[in-house]
C-alpha cells in the first residue's frame, strides 16, 4: 500500500521563501475545522481544538487503510486567525483574537466517514468539543505567504510589512483571513527554529 503525502502532493503550498513574500494559487481544499477564541496559550478551548483535530485525524486515516486501501500522512496543523482589530496581530493582543484550527484532509474524506470517526473517538476518549469539529472546503484562491522561521510572536513585523508595504506595492488587497501553516512541532523545536507559512488570501485591485 502506498502512502500519500499531502504536503508533496501540494508542495508549492507547502513550502515558502523566509526572504520575501510569494503570490501563490490555492485551489479549494478540504479540512477538519475546530473554531475559538481567545489567547491559544491560555484559552482551554484551543487545547480542546487540537487533541480533537488529531484524534479525529489519525482515525480517519487508519479508517482509510481498513476502508479504501489508501494510506496517507496527517497533515500538519493550520490555522485561521482574525480579530475586530486586525492591529493587534501587530501589537499580540491574543485575547482578542479569533480562530480556526483546521488539519488538511483527502479528497476521497466525505462528511459519512467523519461521523463515524466521531463515534470511535467518543467511545475510545470521549475528549471534550468533539462536537465542534466539522469537514468543510476551503477556497482561498491567489494568495502571498512567507517562511517565518523563528517564535510566533516574531510574525508582528512581516505582518506589517506585509499589509503596509509588500500589498500595496503589488497592487494587492487582503481578501480572506490570516492563515498560518506550522511545519514545527513546538513541543520537540526550540521557539528560534519554529517554521511557519504565514499565508494571505488577496486580489488584485
Amino acid at each position: 500500500m502506498s502512502k500519500i503525502d499531502l504536503k508533496v502532493e501540494y508542495k508549492p503550498l507547502y513550502s515558502a521563501q523566509v526572504k520575501d513574500f510569494a503570490l501563490v494559487e490555492v485551489p479549494p481544499l478540504q479540512y477538519l475545522m475546530f473554531d475559538g477564541k481567545g489567547d491559544p496559550n491560555t484559552a482551554p478551548e484551543y487545547a480542546q481544538a487540537i487533541e480533537a483535530l488529531y484524534s479525529l485525524s489519525y482515525t480517519l486515516k487508519f479508517m482509510s487503510k481498513r476502508a479504501f486501501d489508501r494510506d496517507y500522512v496527517v497533515g500538519p496543523l493550520e490555522g485561521l486567525w482574525w480579530a475586530k482589530d486586525m492591529n493587534s496581530f501587530v501589537t499580540r493582543e491574543k485575547s482578542k483574537w479569533s480562530w480556526t484550527m483546521m488539519i488538511l484532509q483527502p479528497d476521497w474524506i466525505e462528511k459519512s466517514h467523519l461521523c463515524a470517526a466521531l463515534s470511535e473517538v467518543v467511545m475510545k476518549k470521549g475528549l471534550p468539543g468533539l462536537e465542534k469539529v466539522r469537514l468543510e472546503r476551503l477556497e482561498e484562491g491567489l494568495s502571498a505567504q512567507i517562511l517565518h522561521i523563528g517564535p510566533y510572536d516574531d510574525e508582528g513585523p512581516v505582518l506589517k510589512r506585509l499589509h503596509e508595504e509588500w500589498l500595496p506595492a503589488n497592487g494587492l488587497v487582503e481578501t480572506g483571513k490570516h492563515h498560518e501553516i506550522y511545519l514545527s512541532d513546538p513541543r520537540k523545536t526550540e521557539p528560534a527554529k519554529l517554521r511557519t507559512i504565514l499565508r494571505q488570501p488577496v486580489r488584485r485591485l
